[in-house]
């Protein structure tokens, strides 16, 4: 049992036996629960005998910055504690999106939420909207505050009014915490700049490259084309500063525990605006540590919990999001391992399967997916996935190298051979991605490009192939499908709910020209929404296939996420096949086919797993019965089936 778990039994408890307590008494039960924790976690990072006075700090912290949170909010808290994991419920559906090219600002996304509902959304992610450097600012992850609204979206009193709206409407939101670093516009760091030892230590500066240089020998580049290199060079603090994503970001200095305190109050202000997801963005880099690639170090999973249990201790009713994408043996950690299993972050992004699904389009087998899938170990039952497509950023390469090597295949040959896929190097190949940071150093490289696009709309529209269009259709939903059905919340990229292309009028703005990620950054097309009901166009048929799908999912309580997702392992190397099982025995089949023909399950086969005709299977999106063909089940050139066992 994690600590949510133990606060949501101590919370019934104790209402059970006063009938009614106050946010007060329940604040302080929550606090004596998860102290030994705080304190463990932080004298883990920063020893006793040099920060016993700043731990005295914190623990007279955490009650102010309770005092600080709304009353609505702490109701609300206190309801989803009495709720259980509510975002583990098979209605829970998303949407990612940035709020200017959505519908302009935040009071235009606000007249829009009909839309989402209409769709069966009821779960958003605005991209950053908080104040931002006005050229170079990597899509508002290089932030001046961190709940200061840009007034390029509106005001914070508009970000109050929307976040009241979802409430009303039950829906809920995630904004991003920057937890990793700031933008060189940050009140810090230009008090650093200034000449303030204080905000220096904020940070990691030195006066010479002595130190960057040890550093340099171990870290790895995230942007080797544009930002090579680990640190940069402030003529006005004559001072090298570390700044492992770009030149303009500068990265916290977590071995400072004020940098800890200073952060904690800034995350509380965020979800004190109705924030009910908070998104850790680039957390496995939080900790840096001499002569590692300071990623994923045991250090930063004991920071983000610590984070976690004093943010739990004033808003039980939040939840964290890892966005790590990285190896799947590490993903699976930020979940929290050992005695603290459950107690880091409550969702993480499901980035193992979204790179195998890609890989099994462009392979059109599921060989290296169901062997990955197969070796992940079993996430806490408190946790849950976000499964998703596409997103903003770009499609990494993350597989594990033994997985790759074990099935027979040389793993830098095969990421070649996906870059290339997808990348327009292969006339044969339906897909229209672009190269993204590709490194000569060693080979590496991501891919960007909407979903329709990499899955063959935009080639097929373009030279009017009928045949092409049709494929790149049935893969576009099926795809979806796996997202919907797979254990976790499905979070949608606005955009491909309609098939929308890449978008190149990046490569015409100076700031964006150098970052192919915003080609996979349209705008939304509100004339092509407006007309969804007229004819049968592409975006047409999927809105309306995902919209089926979607009412399917939040009408069936087997799609809920209970760790209740079984993987099955077929001889056909072109078919994932998983079932999501049921205390009540009642199951769901998914069969997905990833070739471009036709391929057959045995009968024998699916009486073996419980899928037999006794069992009166039901294709779950027709309604109608399961029907076989000379003792077997045809799946489709890129189908998939959804079969219901009664």
């Amino acid at each position: 049992m994690n600590q949510l778990s133990l606060h949501q039994l101590m919370a019934k408890g104790h209402l059970k036996k006063k009938k009614s307590a106050s946010h007060e008494e329940l604040f302080e039960l929550r606090l004596a629960t998860n102290l030994t924790l705080i304190k463990n976690l932080f004298f883990s990072l920063y020893p006793e005998n040099e920060h016993a006075a700043t731990f005295d700090k914190l623990v007279s912290l955490l009650p102010n910055l309770f005092d600080e949170r709304p009353e609505e909010l702490k109701k609300i808290d206190l309801e989803r504690l009495q709720e259980g994991n509510w975002y583990q419920s098979e209605k829970m559906l998303g949407m990612q999106m940035y709020v200017d090219h959505f519908n302009k600002d935040i009071k235009g996304l606000s007249n829009k939420l009909g839309y989402f509902e209409n769709l069966g959304v009821n779960f958003l992610h605005l991209m950053p909207i908080t104040k931002r450097p006005k050229e170079e600012n990597d899509g508002g992850y290089a932030v001046n505050s961190y709940h200061e609204v840009d007034e390029k979206y509106g005001t914070k009193e508009d970000l109050l009014s929307l976040t009241k709206k979802l409430r009303s409407k039950n829906m809920y939101l995630m904004l991003d915490f920057v937890v990793n670093h700031t933008s060189d516009e940050f009140e810090w760091a230009k008090k650093a700049m200034q000449g303030d030892k204080k905000y220096q230590d904020y940070y990691y500066t030195y006066p010479d490259r002595t130190i960057p240089d040890q550093f340099e020998q171990a870290l790895p580049e995230v942007f080797p084309e544009t930002s090579p290199g680990n640190f940069t060079y402030n003529p006005e603090m004559q001072r090298w500063v570390m700044t492992v994503f770009n030149s303009y970001q500068w990265d916290l200095n977590y071995s400072n525990p004020e940098v800890f305190l200073e952060m904690l109050g800034n995350l509380m202000k965020l979800t004190n605006m109705g924030v009910d997801v908070v998104r850790f963005d680039a957390l496995a880099f939080l900790w840096k540590k001499m002569g590692t690639d300071s990623q994923n170090l045991p250090e930063a999973h004991q920071l983000i919990r610590l984070f976690r249990m004093c943010q739990q201790t004033i808003a039980p009713g939040v939840i964290l999001l890892a966005e790590a994408i990285t190896a799947p043996t590490q993903i699976i950690k930020y979940f929290g391992e050992g005695e603290m299993s459950g107690n880091e972050c409550e969702v993480a992004y499901n980035a193992t399967l979204m790179a195998l699904l890609w890989n099994s389009i462009a392979t059109k087998k599921t060989v290296l997916l169901n062997r990955s899938l197969q070796h992940l170990p079993k996430k806490p039952k408190e946790a849950t996935w976000i499964n998703y497509i596409r997103c903003h950023d770009d499609i990494g390469l993350g597989f594990d190298d033994n997985d790759i090597y074990s099935i027979g295949w040389d793993a830098q040959e095969h990421r070649k051979f996906l870059l290339h896929y997808y990348c327009q190097k292969l006339d044969w190949s339906p897909a229209k991605g672009l190269m993204f940071m590709y490194n000569p150093k060693n080979g590496d490289g991501r891919i960007t490009g909407s979903a329709a696009s990499l899955l063959g709309l935009e080639k097929g529209l373009e030279n009017e192939d009928e045949k092409l269009i049709s494929q790149a259709l049935t893969k576009i939903i099926t795809m979806h499908s796996i997202i919907l059905s797979y254990g976790g919340m499905p979070l949608i990229y606005a955009g491909d709910e309609i098939g929308t292309l890449n978008d190149y009028s990046y490569q015409s703005e100076n700031t964006k020209k150098d970052d192919s990620r915003w080609v996979n950054r349209p705008k939304q097309d509100w004339q092509v929404i407006d007309n969804l009901e007229q004819g049968n166009t592409p975006q047409a048929h999927i809105f309306h296939s995902l919209k089926k799908l979607i009412e399917i999912r939040r009408n069936n309580p087997i799609f809920a996420d209970h760790n209740n997702l079984i993987l099955h392992q077929h001889h056909n190397p072109h078919l994932m096949v998983y079932e999501r099982t049921s205390t009540d025995n009642t199951g769901l089949l998914v069969i997905c086919n990833f070739d471009d023909h036709v391929h057959g399950v045995e009968k024998s086969w699916l009486e073996k797993i419980g899928y037999g005709e006794d069992k009166e299977p039901t294709n779950l999106v027709t309604g109608e019965p399961l029907r076989l063909q000379s003792n077997h089940l045809e799946i489709g050139a890129n189908e998939f089936y959804w079969i219901i066992r009664n």
